[in-house]
């Protein structure tokens, strides 16, 4: 395993984020249900790759009762949050492991929320990836700008602290989604910046943007 893979196992990344950015979770679910709502989708079954803590689903699910939330992260450092879920109803379970190597389901939409940006190969990923859903919401941090690039330490902070290997603008990521098979029907900037609870170095340093994508193939 190398060093950019160990972080999420052997405590690193957690020591860097003790809450996981927890803050954020309710803010996110409902960035995700309202993209939803606006395109009239009424998922049963929802997946979350890299979900962290589960918070996110957690809130979908109590806003999605009839709906089944599956979450995946590859980092043991997350399970005694999934643990406290328990509570939470029968409508959501997570999986310890890479869930491009497990899960083989299709499911109606895929959640993909900070997260490509973190990977060593996103192409591959989110190529990997298309097959599992009808339809994908993603939230993208946008590191790069002229002001970044100039100082340079922005984008090394976000790359030590929250381990962002990959940078991007609005244009790039989307770029980097065609590129890959994806169809955008729509996005919007979130404004993380200035409306994320958690006003982390990461929020602070970058704004994002959810989409919920169309595959052609599926619809």
């Amino acid at each position: 395993m190398s060093t950019l893979e160990s972080r999420y196992y052997d405590g690193t990344y957690l020591a860097e984020n003790p809450d996981w950015d927890r803050a954020d979770a309710s803010w996110k679910a409902k960035l995700v249900a309202s993209i939803l709502a606006a395109h009239k989708l009424e998922p049963f079954t929802v997946c979350e790759v890299g979900c962290g803590t589960g918070d996110v689903l957690a809130h979908l699910a109590k806003s999605m009762p009839n709906a089944r939330m599956t979450g995946y992260d590859i980092s043991p450092q997350v399970v005694p949050f999934w643990n406290e879920h328990a509570k939470d109803g029968g409508n959501l379970e997570f999986h310890l492991g890479d869930f491009q190597e497990i899960d083989r389901n299709v499911y109606d939409v895929l959640l993909i929320l900070d997260v490509f940006e973190h990977v060593r190969d996103p192409f591959s990923f989110l190529e990997k990836s298309l097959p599992h859903a009808n339809h994908f919401v993603f939230h993208i941090p946008l590191d790069l700008s002229a002001s970044s690039v100039a100082r340079v330490s922005p984008l090394m902070d976000v790359r030590r602290k929250v381990g962002h290997l990959h940078y991007y603008t609005k244009d790039l990521a989307l770029a980097t989604l065609s590129d890959t098979g994806y169809e955008v029907i729509d996005w919007r900037y979130t404004g993380a910046a200035l409306h994320a609870p958690n006003r982390t170095l990461r929020t602070r340093l970058t704004r994002s943007w959810s989409s919920p994508l169309r595959i052609s193939k599926y619809w």
